[in-house]
């Protein structure tokens, strides 16, 4: 039998193409690697397979792979699934994520099931631009129980002032479950912050992107205390950030870091300076502080206090940004190009076209390898430059 009459049996060849013998020469040579599975799955899975492939717009191999998750000989419910998708505004595009991620989805009664589900995330305020854009990235959220899962869900989050739009980022979040003790503790946290000052729209924030919102509120009401102790501004993202940190470290666990720093000769003052200036510090390992701090002290040369001054240098990627963008700097300041005072941060935390020109291209006449210095194909100890 030959390789195109089995896949045309299987359904693997779109009627759209059968006429088109090099359309059909193409698919077939990219089809070979995986022919033997669709000969294993043909008895039980063509006719799936072939919806998947003519229906659904899934890849052969991929139509494969989901027809061992399902299995169904009438398009009847899965027809009407797609029907209802595409009325919802799932183009072409959105639809093959959609059943990749969740082929369970085509089983469902659709007036039953799915229909409903829909019209809750209408009734939230997207858009259908918006909706087809979440559903295909997460289709997960249509596999949920509206009744148990994603209503009382959303009710408690309306009862928290949590806009529509924050109430599905924070819905898509699977790790946030629903019950009465983690509810109350949100409840309870969320009051607390009100009470600090922070604003609802962080508030908002908080609760759709960190896990520390939902710590029992005895804990996090005492990291709240010490974070306010600290002089963070409940009005800006940096309270969050480190209240996060304060959530996710033991007390035992941040003394050690501060030792680290202590090691590296930063003062108390400092310490609590770059934490207030950058919370993550106080959640890097000390591999990653100790590689960046020998990095910019005993091989760039610069002091200590001026680093603690600007400790975005160490939260940033120490490879992609840190190196390079320092060792362009060094050459710069070795050469009398830039100023003796250049602050570290002021130049890392430039975007990457921003850097290129003020701080590359505009020097290249001077320094010729300065562009494969930045791009990492010389080292700064090749260029022989002395400090």
């Amino acid at each position: 039998m030959c390789l195109k009459f089995i896949c045309e049996r299987l359904g693997l060849i779109p009627k759209r193409w059968q006429a088109d013998s090099t359309t059909q020469l193409h698919f077939l040579r990219n089809t070979t690697p995986f022919i033997i599975r669709c000969l294993s799955a043909s008895n039980q899975h063509s006719f799936t397979v072939s919806y998947l492939v003519n229906s659904c717009g899934l890849s052969p191999e991929t139509a494969i792979s989901a027809s061992e998750k399902i299995h169904f000989e009438n398009p009847k419910d899965p027809d009407s699934v797609i029907a209802l998708l595409r009325n919802s505004g799932c183009t072409n595009t959105h639809i093959p994520k959609i059943v990749t991620k969740l082929p369970s989805l085509l089983l469902v009664n659709p007036e039953k099931t799915l229909l409903p589900k829909l019209e809750f995330f209408c009734s939230m305020g997207l858009s259908s631009a918006r909706l087809t854009t979440i559903l295909s990235s997460d289709p997960s959220l249509l596999g949920r129980s509206l009744e148990k899962d994603l209503i009382p869900k959303y009710n408690f989050l309306k009862s928290v002032h949590i806009s529509n739009e924050d109430a599905i980022k924070a819905l898509r979040r699977s790790s946030w479950s629903s019950s009465g003790n983690l509810e109350r503790n949100i409840a309870a946290n969320i009051a607390v912050l009100r009470e600090t000052g922070v604003p609802i729209s962080r508030i908002s924030y908080l609760v759709t992107r960190y896990h520390a919102i939902s710590l029992r509120s005895d804990k996090f009401s005492e990291n709240v205390k010490k974070v306010v102790e600290m002089g963070l501004n409940p009005l800006k993202f940096t309270f969050l950030d480190a209240l996060q940190a304060f959530c996710q470290t033991t007390e035992s666990t941040r003394q050690q870091k501060m030792e680290t720093y202590r090691r590296w000769g930063w003062s108390e003052d400092e310490i609590l300076s770059a934490f207030r200036r950058r919370p993550q510090c106080m959640q890097l390992s000390e591999k990653k502080v100790n590689k960046v701090l020998d990095f910019l002290v005993n091989k760039m040369g610069w002091q200590p206090a001026v680093v603690a001054r600007a400790p975005v240098a160490i939260c940033l990627n120490f490879e992609k940004r840190v190196v390079p963008r320092c060792s362009v700097v060094k050459v710069l300041l070795l050469k009398g190009l830039v100023k003796k005072d250049l602050k570290l941060d002021h130049f890392l935390g430039l975007n990457e076209g921003d850097f290129v020109h003020k701080y590359v291209i505009k020097y290249q006449n001077d320094i010729p390898q300065l562009l494969d210095l930045y791009q990492g194909k010389v080292s700064f100890i090749e260029l022989e430059f002395g400090a």
